[in-house]
C-alpha cells in the first residue's frame, strides 16, 4: 500500500488519480464539494497493492478506521485506489456488498460511506458507451471514502443539491466519453 505524499515521486496510477480529481471531478464540477477538501489538503490518496478481494477488503478496513480516528482538518476523505483489483466492473459491482457489510460490522454506519468510482463504470438501465456513465468512471477501480457528516455539512450548504445529477448527466452529455478520456490526457483509457 502507498499513501500519495510527494507527489513528484508519486506512482503513475495516483498521478493519474489526482489528474481525473482535478480535470474532471473539480474541473467539470461534478462535485461541487470536492475542491475545498483538495485544496486544503485533507484528501488522503492511496494506492493499494492488493490482488485479492480479501486483501483489499482488509486494507479498505484499515483505511476506514484511519479516517474515523483522524480529525477532519487533517484528512476528511481517501480515495483508495486499487489497480490490480477488480479490474472487471461486474465483480468489482458485486464487491460493493461486502464494503457495505464492513461498514456495518465496523459500526460505521451513518458516520462513514463508500462511493464507487470505475473506468468501466455503468449505472444499472444503461448502455456502456452512455455518457452519463462518465460521472463515475475513474482512470482505476477506486473506493471514495467520506465522511457523512462532512457531507451532510456541505450538501447543507449548496443552494441546490437535487440539481448535481442533473447537472452532471448533462455535462457528461455535452462532454462524452471521447471527451472525458481528452480531458484526462488519455494517459490511461477510460473504457
Amino acid at each position: 500500500m502507498h499513501d500519495s505524499v510527494d507527489q513528484a515521486s508519486e506512482p503513475a496510477e495516483l498521478a493519474a488519480t489526482r489528474r481525473w480529481l482535478e480535470r474532471a471531478v473539480i474541473g467539470l464540477n461534478l462535485c461541487p464539494f470536492a475542491k475545498a477538501v483538495y485544496v486544503k489538503r485533507q484528501v488522503r490518496f492511496v494506492l493499494s497493492d492488493a490482488e485479492l478481494e480479501d486483501d483489499l477488503l482488509e486494507e479498505l478496513a484499515e483505511e476506514l478506521l484511519r479516517l474515523r480516528d483522524t480529525p477532519a482538518d487533517e484528512i476528511d476523505t481517501t480515495l483508495l485506489v486499487h489497480p490490480r483489483a477488480l479490474t472487471d466492473f461486474l465483480d468489482y459491482n458485486d464487491f460493493l456488498d461486502r464494503v457495505d457489510a464492513l461498514i456495518e460490522a465496523l459500526e460505521l454506519d451513518g458516520v462513514l460511506q463508500v462511493a464507487s468510482f470505475h473506468p468501466q463504470y455503468q449505472f444499472a438501465d444503461s448502455d456502456p458507451d452512455d455518457p452519463g456513465n462518465g460521472t463515475n468512471r475513474a482512470p482505476y477501480p477506486t473506493l471514495h471514502l467520506l465522511r457523512e457528516d462532512s457531507l451532510d455539512r456541505a450538501v447543507a450548504a449548496y443552494p441546490d443539491p437535487d440539481a448535481i445529477v442533473q447537472r452532471n448527466l448533462e455535462t457528461m452529455e455535452t462532454l462524452g466519453l471521447d471527451g472525458l478520456r481528452r480531458l484526462l490526457d488519455d494517459e490511461k483509457r477510460l473504457s
